[in-house]
């Protein structure tokens, strides 16, 4: 179907969450993670040091924003607070190290991304909707091989109801006639049914504590697949 047809159908652009929704990204951070334990090992238990770093992480949100980035520098934060100041300086250039390594990670696609946002570009207007760090997430996207199969890539800060409304307004022809499927239920799910579109969860083996959300079990437009080969038989059901 041509995308001049579209106009006709009641569901006409879908967007895709990137990380852990197309790419596998948060086990390079649990990796990392555990690299950051083994440094600090002399100074604090695994878990205890789990929790510091969490918070870290939420306290730095609003000025490092979601990334890397932010990401190496809570760990240098947690790595000075946790030993008092006195962290050796072979950590702290470890930790610097692992995350460039990070950063230089090749890409790996999750199962059925290509042919689904194949399949789905071919019928429908296709959004790339993702939270991040600019440089990082556009050098994923052009190592991926789909960056040319969006109509629209959207680097967001932060996921909430009145940005879905305003970006699949621009893209498409408004939240109602859009879908949204990600592997977070708070940023990728719940705020895009809060917007008045479709909110479509597809679960990763490892989510950051921080994306956690109840799954929105009583609103119509919820639905859930255990994976994205799915995703182009549920787009056709909706209509």
């Amino acid at each position: 179907m041509a995308k001049t047809q579209m106009k006709q159908e009641k569901l006409t652009t879908i967007g895709f969450d990137a990380d852990d929704t197309l790419w596998h990204n948060e086990r390079f951070f649990h990796d990392t993670q555990a690299q950051f334990a083994a440094l600090l090992a002399d100074y604090a238990d695994p878990d205890h040091l789990a929790q510091r770093l969490l918070a870290a992480e939420k306290r730095n949100i609003g000025q490092y924003g979601y990334g890397i980035k932010g990401f190496v520098l809570s760990m240098i934060e947690t790595a000075i607070e946790i030993t008092d100041q006195k962290v050796p300086a072979r950590v702290i250039a470890r930790l610097m190290e692992t995350g460039r390594e990070m950063l230089a990670h090749p890409i790996e696609l999750l199962p059925h991304a290509a042919e689904t946002v194949q399949a789905l570009a071919e019928t429908h207007r296709v959004l790339l909707i993702t939270k991040g760090d600019l440089m990082d997430q556009e050098r994923k996207l052009a190592q991926s091989g789909l960056g040319d199969l969006f109509d629209g890539v959207e680097i967001v800060s932060e996921k909430t109801p009145d940005g879905y409304a305003r970006i699949f307004e621009r893209h498409g022809d408004g939240a109602d006639r859009g879908l949204m499927v990600g592997n977070s239920m708070r940023s990728d799910v719940v705020p895009m049914i809060q917007a008045g579109g479709w909110g479509v969860y597809v679960p990763h083996g490892l989510m950051w504590e921080i994306e956690h959300a109840e799954p929105p079990l009583d609103a119509p437009r919820y639905r859930a697949l255990d994976d994205l080969g799915g995703l182009a038989w549920l787009v056709a059901q909706i209509g």
